[in-house]
Formats: structure tokens, C-alpha cells, sequence
């Protein structure tokens, strides 16, 4: 009983993980602490393709804003194949990163996962922008973060990401969890190089 009381409970947090041009590792300590309010799952956030692309256009570049870069627009293409694979996720109930072998063309990918309905599509978003609070700016990967791992800051660097000029986002969920997947192209956090400023700088 108590191990099931405890897995219920934490599937009431939101996991957050990232695709990059370098192997990405686990969450680390630090994201799984970048938590937003919580909200009454009995009282499911509103949910559909034009919210989920408004939201997830908004949040991405006020971010982008934030730091002088270019705005995204939104790719069907992209929208499409992150549906597809955020629906693997929700039957399979895993949450880890695609095969690069599997897509046609290089994309970055950022995930979320939080308590089905508990969590507005700005939310997810957000746990992917408040990370900016470890970002070192102007700084080149992989030395891009106060902590010392670039791990904590790569979800909001690929959302600021320079070179990147195209998302496309999707939602699945099962009976217990949402899954976000957004798809970006060309991909950010490439290393050597600046998330602002685009191509390498020395340091």
C-alpha cells in the first residue's frame, strides 16, 4: 500500500526532459526543484490544439524576447510527429527520449510529464523557462550554467536557441499523466556554441 500511495504522489509532480545535439542525461536535482503551483486534478486545465499551439508560441518567444532573438513559428510538420510521439509515451507509459535514427531530419525535442489535467499548457512551458535562473548568458556550451551542468539549463536554452527557427508541440495522456512533446528545428544546444549568439565564440 505504501508503495503505492508513494508512486500516486509522485506522479502529481511534472518531469521535465530534453533532445539535444549532445547525449542528455536524466533530470537532474535541480529541475525536478523547478516546480509550478499545483492545481485540483479533479478540475481538469482546459486543453486543445489551438490553446496548446497559442501557449506554447507565447511562452516560447517571450522567452526568446527576454534575451534579443527572433520569434518561432509554428511547423504542422513538427506539431505532427511530436503528437505521434507523445502518444508512444502515453501508451507506453515511459518517458524517455526518441531515436534521432527514427526521424527524417535532425529536430530537437523538449518533454514534460505532470498529473493528467493538473497542469494549463503555460505551466508545462514554464518548467522549461524558469530555468533560466541558472542560465549563464553569452556563455558557450556546455559552460552555460551557474551549477556547473548544462543539464539544468538545457530545456529553456533549446527554447532561446538563436539558430532555431521552428516548433511544432503535441499532448497525449493515459489515466494517469499528460505528456508535452515539442519538436524544434534546426535543433539547439549544440556545443561550442552560444544559445544567443549563434555559431561558436571563445571564451
Amino acid at each position: 500500500m505504501t508503495g503505492g500511495f508513494l508512486r500516486r504522489i509522485a506522479r502529481r509532480w511534472p518531469l521535465i526532459l530534453l533532445l539535444t545535439a549532445i547525449p542528455a542525461t536524466a533530470q537532474t536535482e535541480r529541475q525536478r526543484n523547478v516546480q509550478d503551483r499545483w492545481y485540483n486534478p479533479d478540475k481538469p486545465q482546459p486543453r486543445g490544439d489551438a490553446l496548446l499551439r497559442y501557449h506554447m508560441l507565447a511562452a516560447h518567444n517571450r522567452a526568446r524576447a527576454t534575451v534579443g532573438v527572433a520569434p518561432l513559428v509554428w511547423n504542422a510538420d513538427l506539431a505532427d510527429v511530436a503528437e505521434a510521439y507523445a502518444r508512444v509515451l502515453a501508451r507506453s507509459r515511459t518517458f524517455r527520449h526518441s531515436d534521432k535514427s527514427q526521424r527524417s531530419k535532425p529536430q530537437g525535442e523538449n518533454l514534460w510529464m505532470g498529473s493528467v489535467g493538473g497542469f494549463t499548457y503555460a505551466e508545462m512551458a514554464a518548467s522549461w523557462v524558469n530555468e533560466r535562473r541558472y542560465y549563464k548568458s553569452r556563455s558557450v556550451l556546455p559552460d552555460i550554467s551557474t551549477t556547473g551542468d548544462w543539464h539544468d539549463v538545457g530545456h529553456y536554452t533549446q527554447v532561446i536557441w538563436r539558430a532555431t527557427t521552428a516548433v511544432g508541440c503535441g499532448v497525449a495522456s493515459n489515466d494517469d499523466d499528460d505528456y508535452l512533446v515539442c519538436r524544434y528545428s534546426p535543433p539547439g544546444n549544440v556545443y561550442g556554441q552560444s544559445a544567443t549568439e549563434g555559431g561558436s565564440r571563445s571564451k
